[in-house]
């Protein structure tokens, strides 16, 4: 079972999209900020994190840059997971190091798609 850890702030979309992933036989952690994730990552070494960008405490593109460059996460995937749509967004996220970019509202099939095709690398 692939351990996954969801970045996200909005108790909603956590709900909705940890409870979707669970169902899919992922293992799902949370962490509601930023800061919560880097520790997240650092503790629990998931298979790959989802990662919102406007998050409390520090944002997704800070969390992600310092998961990436502690030793012991640097090789975790990261997705950016965010209402931010524009293309200057996406290319911000994959410059800090996001190995894919997925645009809320989820349309999770195709999410589904992106964690395994980062899992199998």
């Amino acid at each position: 079972m692939n351990k996954l850890l969801l970045v996200e702030d909005n108790e909603q979309n956590w709900d909705m999209l940890s409870r979707r992933l669970k169902r899919r036989g992922y293992e799902v952690l949370i962490a509601t900020d930023g800061q919560q994730g880097v520790q997240r990552a650092e503790l629990d070494h998931p298979d790959l994190i989802l990662m919102d960008i406007s998050l409390p405490v520090m944002d997704g593109w800070e969390a992600t840059r310092r998961i990436l460059a502690h030793e012991g996460t640097q090789a975790i995937p990261i997705i950016a997971l965010t209402a931010h749509a524009m293309d200057s967004d996406r290319e911000k996220s994959l410059a800090a190091g996001c190995k894919d970019y997925h645009t809320k509202p989820v349309e999770f099939d195709r999410l589904v798609e992106q964690i395994e095709a980062l899992l199998k690398q």
